[in-house]
């Protein structure tokens, strides 16, 4: 594993924090993995959307600094870790990936935190910790509008973006990503007045690195396979404490599924934050953190 010390992180990503922000590289699958650290204490991952990286903490890793040690990796595919041709990215090999990420930090409890597709990403995860051979603990779950099977655009979509003609369309898009992603991107806000400075240059950032494309492509191929799979592993959830959080005007995952996928998390807390859309720690970050601290620090011996 090597690790780069890197002022510029807190700096530019993180502009007005007192908290120190360390860039790392960890040798994983044989590809580089990236993932930024701070903070002391229980140990924290969170775990980004499809076409996010790190970048969408920057709001988040500051605020929660004084309470825990976070780890926000760049998964691979994604930001600015290596791309390479043949990965598994399925929810499961990418879950399973994680979890090797994670071991190989010397961790062995931890909360976890996902997002979209990370959400349920972060769900398999946790599954595949329950496992007899497993040395790893998810103490806590926060699903942030996570991927799920009760999302009915969602079931459709993917399958039809992963096919023979929606991913020829797909290419074509993506051949103009550059002037298609502001739009798309300002449709995952409830109200894009609320978009912070600096956010669609933040996010396009890594879109030049090779390899984007076919990352993306690779995770809907499997979608509809990844939900079923998905469905079948929820029941041996319903021990581990959960946060659901979501926008009440959330496009990409809505938050009326919110209310089937909470049945199987009896020890389940839910939060619609009121005209936000799909990314709350960008819209309403003040909010957003202040529920997440309160899970994790009030609701502290639930995780035991």
């Amino acid at each position: 594993m090597s690790v780069i010390s890197n002022p510029e992180v807190s700096r530019s990503a993180f502009p007005g924090t007192n908290a120190a922000v360390e860039e790392y590289w960890m040798d994983l699958d044989g590809a580089r993995m990236r993932y930024l650290r701070a903070g002391s204490g229980p140990a924290l991952i969170l775990l980004h959307g499809l076409l996010g990286y790190s970048f969408s903490w920057r709001y988040t890793i500051p605020a929660l600094a004084p309470y825990v040690t976070v780890y926000a990796p760049d998964m691979l595919g994604a930001g600015f870790s290596d791309r390479p041709a043949g990965l598994d990215h399925s929810m499961g090999g990418t879950a399973r990936r994680l979890l090797r990420f994670i071991e190989r930090l010397g961790i062995s409890s931890f909360d976890l935190l996902g997002t979209s597709h990370g959400g349920a990403v972060a769900m398999m995860a946790a599954a595949e910790s329950l496992g007899e051979i497993s040395n790893l603990r998810v103490r806590r779950l926060v699903l942030v509008a996570p991927v799920n099977p009760y999302s009915a655009h969602g079931r459709w979509l993917a399958p039809f973006v992963g096919g023979n003609f929606g991913g020829g369309l797909f290419r074509v898009g993506a051949a103009h990503l550059s002037f298609l992603f502001p739009y798309f991107h300002s449709r995952l806000y409830g109200d894009r007045g609320h978009i912070p400075p600096g956010t669609l240059a933040g996010y396009m950032a890594p879109l030049a690195k090779p390899g984007l494309l076919e990352h993306a492509l690779s995770i809907v191929s499997t979608w509809t396979d990844d939900l079923r799979q998905l469905e079948a592993v929820l029941p041996k959830l319903a021990s581990i404490p959960t946060l659901l959080m979501w926008g009440s005007k959330d496009l990409a995952v809505y938050a009326s599924s919110a209310v089937r996928l909470a049945e199987y998390f009896p020890h389940s807390k839910s939060i619609v934050f009121p005209g936000v859309g799909h990314l709350p720690y960008e819209e309403c970050p003040e909010e957003f953190n202040h529920a997440l601290i309160e899970f994790l620090t009030l609701d502290a011996g639930a995780g035991g």
